[in-house]
Order: C-alpha cells, then sequence, then structure tokens
C-alpha cells in the first residue's frame, strides 16, 4: 500500500485538539519531544498479550512511511510491567495492585501528528480529511482545573518499607544481584474538580517530559505519564533496522540558581556510585538487544551524558543494535521487556525479588508506553 492520504490542520494547542476524546476508551496522545501524536478513535482495543497484538497487527495493511510526521497509523497504547511474567517465569502475587490489564493498545487508520517546533499539524490517513475538519472545529481549552491538596499515602508503613529494603540489602551481600529497584505505590482519593485529563494538562505545564502520554483505558479511568526514559526505539535508516535505548541511571535535583545547577550536574557526571549503576544496566541492555541483533552490532556510542530536565539531571548512556531480519519489531520488544533499569541486574532474579518484597501487581507503572 502506497502512502496514506495527509490533510493538513490549521496550528492549534494538540491538547485542546484532543480534549473532545479524552474519555473515548483507547484514545491516545502522546506529546513531547518533536512531535505530538493524537489518536482518537481506534478501530479495535487489543488487551490480551503479546500474541494477541502480534496477529492483530499482522492483519493490518502494511503502509510507507507517512507524509506528515513520524507515525501512520498502527498501534499505541501501554504494555503493563506484569506481561514480563509472561516471558519469565517469576512468583505468584498475593496482592491483586491496580485493576487494569497488562496490555491495552488501540489500533488506529487514521490519526494526526503536531510538529511541535515548526507549528505544523496534519491528518494521517484514509478518514484523514474528516478527522482534520473535527480537530479544526474543537473547542479552546477551558481554564486548567483547580483543586485542593492531595492526600498522597504511602501503601506500606515507613518500618515495612524499611525492613524491605534490608532485605534487598541481604540479597546483595548474598549475591544474589546487584541491584534491585524496589518501588511502592502511593494512592490518593481524587480530588474534587480533578479528572484524568486535567491531571494531564497541569503535569505538561509543571514537568514537560519528552515521553510525556495519556491514554485512555474507558470512561471511568486513564493512564497519565509524564516519563523522560526512552525504553526502544526502532527505526530504518535505508534499508536497516536500528534499535536504540535510552538508560536512564543517576539522578540529581535541578539547582536553585545557574551556579549551584552546574556544580549539581558536575556531581552527577562525576559520581562513582551513579555511573556504576549505570554501566550495570548498560549491560544489562546490550544483553537484552543482542537476543534480536545481528552478530557484533551492539554498540554504546554514549556513555553516562548528563541530561538535563525540568525538574532533574539525570545520568543517559545510549545502546544501539541491528536486528536480525528474521525478528519482527513486536519480538524485538518483547524480548527485551521489561526495561532494565526499572528491574535491576542480573534481570530476572531482580524481578523474582521485586516479586518477593512488592508482592503486588505493578500495572503499567514500570511497564511501557508507545
Amino acid at each position: 500500500m502506497g502512502a496514506p492520504p495527509v490533510c493538513p490542520i490549521p496550528w492549534r494547542d494538540p491538547l485542546a485538539a484532543f480534549a473532545p476524546y479524552a474519555r473515548t476508551p483507547g484514545a491516545a496522545l502522546l506529546a513531547g519531544g518533536d512531535f505530538a501524536i493524537l489518536a482518537p478513535a481506534p478501530t479495535r482495543i487489543v488487551s490480551g498479550g503479546f500474541a494477541e497484538l502480534a496477529e492483530a497487527l499482522a492483519a493490518r495493511p502494511a503502509r510507507r512511511a507517512p507524509g506528515f510526521g513520524p507515525f501512520a497509523g498502527g498501534a499505541i497504547g501501554y504494555f503493563g510491567y506484569e506481561l514480563g511474567g509472561t516471558i519469565e517465569r517469576l512468583p505468584p502475587l498475593k496482592a491483586p495492585g491496580p485493576s487494569l490489564p497488562d496490555l491495552h493498545v488501540g489500533l488506529f487508520d487514521t490519526v494526526a501528528a503536531f510538529d511541535l517546533n515548526a507549528r505544523t499539524a496534519a491528518a494521517v490517513g484514509p478518514d484523514a480529511a474528516a478527522l482534520a475538519a473535527t480537530l479544526s472545529a474543537a473547542p479552546a481549552l477551558p481554564p486548567e482545573e483547580t483543586w485542593g491538596p492531595t492526600a498522597w499515602m504511602p501503601e506500606w508503613p515507613r518500618a515495612v518499607y524499611e525492613a524491605r529494603i534490608r532485605r534487598t540489602l541481604d540479597y546483595i551481600r548474598a549475591g544474589d544481584i546487584f541491584q534491585a529497584n524496589i518501588a511502592q505505590r502511593f494512592a490518593a482519593p481524587r480530588p474534587a474538580g480533578m479528572t484524568a485529563f486535567g491531571l494531564f494538562r497541569k503535569l505538561c505545564r509543571v514537568n514537560p517530559a519528552p515521553f510525556a502520554a495519556y491514554l485512555c483505558v474507558d470512561a471511568a479511568r486513564a493512564v497519565v505519564s509524564a516519563s523522560p526514559e526512552r525504553f526502544l526505539k526502532v527505526s530504518v535508516e535505508g534499508d536497516t533496522r536500528r534499535i536504540e535505548t535510552r538508560p536512564i541511571k543517576g539522578t540529581r535535583p535541578r539547582g536553585r540558581t545557574p551556579e549551584e545547577d552546574a556544580c549539581l550536574a558536575a556531581e552527577l557526571a562525576a559520581s562513582v556510585k551513579d555511573r556504576a549503576e549505570n554501566l550495570m544496566i548498560v549491560d544489562l541492555l546490550r544483553n537484552d538487544l543482542s537476543r534480536s541483533a545481528t552478530l557484533g552490532s551492539v554498540k554504546v556510542p554514549e556513555l553516562w551524558a548528563v541530561e538535563s530536565f525540568a525538574a532533574v539531571h539525570h545520568l543517559v548512556s545510549v545502546v544501539t543494535a541491528e536486528p536480525r531480519a528474521d525478528v519482527p519489531t513486536l519480538e524485538i520488544l518483547r524480548r527485551a521487556f521489561p526495561g532494565g533499569s526499572i528491574t535491576g541486574a542480573p534481570k530476572v532474579r531482580a524481578m523474582e525479588i521485586i516479586a518477593e518484597l512488592e508482592d503486588a501487581r505493578r500495572g503499567p507503572y514500570c511497564g511501557a508506553i508507545g
């Protein structure tokens, strides 16, 4: 199939264009970096696992590169952390955690792309003209929502949290692992006046991130994310596919003055502890990418670079590879899932310890969106 139709859209705020669809099951908005991608009307929602999604994608006709933007339709959604349990054998969990499917992906024939630098936009796909007209006519955004204090509560009492961290340190001393990423959930009643999309709007303003995302699960639930970290990117350069992952390990806050900010960034760059932690995950991801890569193609073109975001400095590395021709793109994701920066090293043992100590589903947290 040739390139899909493209219909220009007069420039407007992509959040305003998407707002009428914020409660449409499966609707998705990826915002950050160079483009915002609006996917308002899925033709199908897949909520099984990797195999069901692979089958659904295989049934769709192939498309050439879009005439505008990076995405010409396909699949957008989240991959929950527990999908890792379908790849590796992990202990069963006693507590349920978030009541969301492990995978929730919408299939889209027509989407819209907003170039955030050039301030141009277009709808792409067989119904491009209709979508362009609808998005052009969407009303302006109302004033940002306001709400009172949010009463966040940790899932574990402090003593329980500290005991689980001590247990993790015992595993490290015993030689089971080098590190594990132990996390606990914080929950709060939704304040009066707050909608999921209103929260996303405020998050985009106070904590802009290159991989911000809003995914509507159903009329009552949504996944809202402001991630700085790229797990995987698979691109095509000529006749060659290329995989890139950009793990983050090592963080410092932004300073109150330019001098303090520069000092904190330099401290992070020179930190032996943070460099060692970052290097462990780089090695882990080199191994994960090698499961799909041609022999000798795994490279580390960038190690220990300091990248600055709205609230923090991060230590970021880059690992690349060229996948073998017989490995489909979705299989590359499956073989590397979940990302090593949110598990620990060695990966499978760290995931076993996470299952033991957290003992509840993580859900979309520490999974992936794309």
